[in-house]
């Protein structure tokens, strides 16, 4: 038997998708989470919720060898960058990849717009992937649209991926000090035990190192679009 798989990371295209694909239908769709065990507390709220709303429980599969971020920085000594992208290869499309696999045959359905560049997806010729949004001509508006539709256009999670991202934002690093300072000095710790930054001093003006970039930040310097909030990871804003 087909198993019908929607991949949803809890952000705006992929709860869309799974709310739609519900309400038409047309499977007994089941719903598949990757977490890496560094979201935001937001987020694991967010997934509890969402499994309320759809009246399933989210399928959540993780690398068994490393399951979550730090343990993969643990095992490897060094950190994701803009170098070494490897966290959402390992921690995300492999395992998904590796369920597809032993619960062969599944379709996986992914939130790919369609007003986004035209790629196969994410998971390449291992996994048979659908894609709705596509077919049905739906780009961002529509998927807010639906969303308030369904009375939760306001209620995604602004920050969906990793909560050290080595992609997102200054303005979000110093929401992650602010907000969260266990997290951010954790993510210091990180840096100490490596050797290595999250951040690259080639790339970028400010301090690449956490602990001299949190200086700047308490020292009052101001940052362009500080409140420009979005997840850095496409793959887990999906």
């Amino acid at each position: 038997m087909i198993r019908h798989v929607i991949g949803v990371s809890g952000g705006k295209d992929s709860v869309a998708l799974a709310l739609r694909l519900q309400e038409i239908g047309d499977h007994d769709y089941e719903f598949l989470c990757t977490p890496t065990g560094d979201e935001l507390p937001e987020m694991f709220a967010w997934w509890d919720r969402l499994e309320r709303i759809l009246g399933k429980p989210l399928i959540r599969v993780t690398n068994p060898k490393a399951p979550t971020l730090k343990h993969l920085i643990q095992i490897q000594n060094a950190l994701p960058n803009h170098q070494q992208r490897w966290c959402t290869r390992l921690l995300k499309i492999e395992p998904t990849i590796a369920w597809c696999i032993k619960n062969s045959p599944v379709v996986m359905y992914v939130g790919l717009r369609a007003d986004e560049d035209e790629r196969e997806g994410i998971y390449g010729d291992y996994v048979q992937s659908e894609f709705p949004f596509r077919k049905w001509g739906w780009g961002i508006d529509h998927i807010w649209m639906y969303l308030s539709m369904r009375g939760l256009d306001g209620d995604i999670p602004v920050r969906t991926d990793c909560a050290r991202c080595y992609a997102q934002r200054l303005g979000q690093w110093k929401s992650l000090k602010v907000n969260h300072p266990d997290i951010y000095e954790d993510a210091c710790q990180d840096e100490d035990n490596t050797n290595h930054t999250f951040r690259s001093d080639k790339r970028d003006t400010w301090p690449a190192g956490l602990r001299a970039l949190g200086a700047e930040f308490d020292s009052g310097r101001k940052i362009r679009g500080e409140n420009k909030q979005r997840p850095a990871c496409r793959v887990c804003s999906l």
